[in-house]
């Protein structure tokens, strides 16, 4: 199974034709941030573009979409934030979207209580689809944890002048629960490779600037590459 996981979209989707194989890709994940301050009109023109290309697509809000994106999304069942996913029966997908709070009172910021919250009631739901599926399946099935906000302290956290204003809530939800793998954006200009434990954490920049991951999921074991589209 190949998916392809981007974000950080705000109303340029256009690049996501420029990636190979991308029409063909068993799925599509958008991180957050479709649009920038947008309504579910500028939802729409971003997922009507992506849909174009690849109908198979999973996304949630970031903290530059306004909630009722969230509800649009809800109405379309491509919603992930606040929620997991069971995808083919193969993997579970975990979203949590917006963002920690920033400085700039952007439309959808949660505390990091909320976003523990957040996180949590959607991993343990996550948990509860794992464990019916996994006798069925015969093998362990594997979390992607999609988190719009980067977890704190880490290299896709941080801003140019060093500081890091990640979630220290996505931060403890990795430590304790170690999923496969940690996609999330957010903060453009901390396109990076980390890891938390054993969950590696990627953070593609925006899909504009051409940054994208390549997942591919072989029986239980997910391997994530950070690329980048030729420019």
């Amino acid at each position: 199974m190949r998916i392809i996981g981007c974000g950080d979209i705000h109303m340029s989707p256009t690049k996501l034709n420029d990636i190979s194989g991308a029409k063909d890709a068993d799925l599509i994940i958008v991180t957050g941030d479709l649009t920038n301050y947008g309504s579910c009109q500028d939802a729409k023109t971003v997922l009507d573009n992506i849909m174009s290309t690849n109908p198979h697509i999973l996304a949630q809000v970031g903290n530059l979409d306004h909630f009722e994106i969230n509800d649009y999304l809800e109405e379309l069942n491509l919603n992930i934030h606040g929620q997991a996913r069971l995808f083919k029966g193969t993997i579970c997908i975990v979203g949590v979207g917006g963002s920690n709070i920033t400085p700039f009172n952007t439309p959808t910021e949660f505390t990091e209580d909320e976003l523990f919250s957040i996180a949590e009631r959607a991993y343990l739901q996550g948990l509860d689809f794992i464990q019916l599926a996994e006798p069925l399946q015969k093998r362990k099935i594997p979390t992607i944890l999609v988190s719009h906000p980067p977890p704190h302290n880490t290299t896709v956290d941080t801003l140019p002048d060093g500081a890091h204003v990640g979630s220290t809530a996505i931060r403890e939800i990795i430590e304790k629960y170690q999923p496969e793998l940690c996609i999330t954006g957010h903060i453009h200009e901390a396109t990076n490779i980390d890891t938390i434990g054993k969950t590696p954490i990627i953070n593609p920049g925006m899909l504009c600037k051409g940054g994208w991951i390549d997942i591919n999921v072989e029986n239980s074991s997910i391997k994530a590459t950070l690329e980048c589209i030729n420019t």
